[in-house]
């Protein structure tokens, strides 16, 4: 479980909190709106539960449209959740974000959190006046695979007789979408058991399930992916027989995301040496280099799915200083390397591995040693640009007869035996 806080401090110097976007690894999660929570004083949380497809993940903020201000954070954290939890979700596939989970009945102020659910997961309270509040404190729930916590299960929203309960349920709008929708239902030990509390679920005229039979044992319906959109209604109506009216103690409804996926993991990690390699990168150099799309690390470009890879690294006159690092010969998909006009310095890298790179340009920078000859074993290459440089010592016979290439090595090296103009 991933959980984002925003309170907006005026870190921006403007009067209303800027509207932004956040992501998991290469995964859009939401647009982050805190104006109307602040107006009333309250911290925002967002939360999501994903997969972790390796020792590390990230979570990027990142200015959108909406607002010209800086993206913020004030809080961010990692619950590690039990494997049941979720569990009908394919991970593979989808992550979670999170619309409402609710306590139905609870009248308290502060959320139902840890210790009372062991993953710290926030319950807000949810009452109606319009229903009674069933006082079920003795109930004693077992076997669910959500884990909700007991005191859940203490409070409920009920109707005295037989008769129908409609709910707008979750209280938001919802954009079109595929959502994760589990309710939870508990009786009260106490109640007769002839009394049986029989009822239809009903979400926005359409059958959620029928003839729910709910004991003091307790139960849980769900939903794996439910189209909705809009405002939603959820309506509990008694079974034919039942003598009880319907309850209802708590609820959680996700949004389906579709994951966005990763870039190659050698392609991250060769980007990632790279980035630690420079002293001034860009700024926009982290999370996942390639995904979202829109938020595409500067200068990289990526090929399509499903194997992300990253094609071109343009970083031509960006003030860049530092070195190549070996790694760089890791990036085995690019095509073209532009790293002109900057004060890189050090050696050229082994690129013999560059399979399919067919332009690099290295030319006006701060480069030292020898063009490495092994250069001239790249079939594809086409281009290649080292002027003005500190390279010494002579060019390589395999790049000087090397049909089609276009080479520069002049003018500002200490190079023998240069090739025809």
């Amino acid at each position: 479980m991933v959980r984002t806080t925003y309170f907006y401090g005026g870190v921006n110097s403007r009067d209303s909190p800027p509207v932004f976007d956040q992501m998991v690894d290469g995964t859009f999660w939401s647009v982050v709106n805190t104006t109307d929570d602040y107006a009333l004083g309250w911290s925002s949380y967002y939360e999501g539960v994903f997969l972790a497809q390796g020792k590390t993940m990230s979570v990027c903020i990142g200015s959108n449209t909406y607002t010209e201000s800086d993206p913020f954070i004030s809080a961010l954290e990692f619950v590690l959740l039990g494997d049941s939890l979720y569990n009908s979700t394919d991970f593979g596939k989808h992550g979670l974000s999170l619309i409402a989970r609710h306590s139905f009945g609870y009248n308290g102020t502060d959320n139902l959190r840890y210790p009372d659910d062991q993953f710290d997961r926030f319950w807000e309270p949810l009452g109606d006046n319009a229903h009674t509040v069933a006082g079920n404190k003795n109930v004693s729930v077992s076997g669910f695979w959500n884990l909700p916590p007991q005191k859940v299960f203490e409070t409920a929203l009920a109707t005295l007789q037989a008769e129908s309960m409609e709910l707008r349920w979750p209280p938001v709008l919802l954009p079109s979408s595929r959502y994760y929708i589990a309710l939870y239902f508990a009786d009260n030990p106490d109640s007769s058991p002839e009394a049986s509390r029989v009822f239809d679920v009903i979400l926005n005229g359409v059958t959620y399930y029928r003839n729910l039979n709910v004991t003091s044992e307790g139960v849980v319906v769900f939903a794996m992916s439910w189209p909705l959109v809009g405002a939603t209604n959820l309506t509990l109506n008694p079974a034919v027989g039942s003598i009880r009216g319907p309850l209802i103690n708590g609820g959680e409804i996700f949004q389906l995301l579709d994951l966005g996926g990763r870039t190659h993991t050698r392609d991250a990690i060769a980007l990632d040496k790279l980035r630690n390699s420079i002293q001034n990168p860009p700024p926009d150099w982290k999370g996942d280099p390639c995904l979202p799309r829109q938020y595409s690390w500067t200068g990289v470009t990526c090929s399509d799915g499903p194997r992300i890879r990253v094609v071109t690294l343009n970083l031509t006159n960006m003030g860049l200083s530092g070195s190549l690092p070996r790694e760089i010969s890791n990036l085995t998909a690019l095509t073209g390397i532009w790293l002109g006009n900057n004060s890189l310095s050090g050696l050229i890298p082994d690129l013999s591995s560059l399979r399919r790179l067919e332009s690099l340009h290295l030319e006006n920078n701060h480069f030292s040693g020898e063009i490495p000859s092994s250069l001239g074993n790249i079939q594809s290459l086409r281009e290649l640009f080292v002027q003005n440089n500190n390279l010494t010592g002579q060019i390589p016979s395999s790049l000087v007869t090397k049909p089609g290439l276009n080479l520069k090595t002049s003018p500002g090296n200490h190079l023998s035996s240069l090739p025809p103009s």
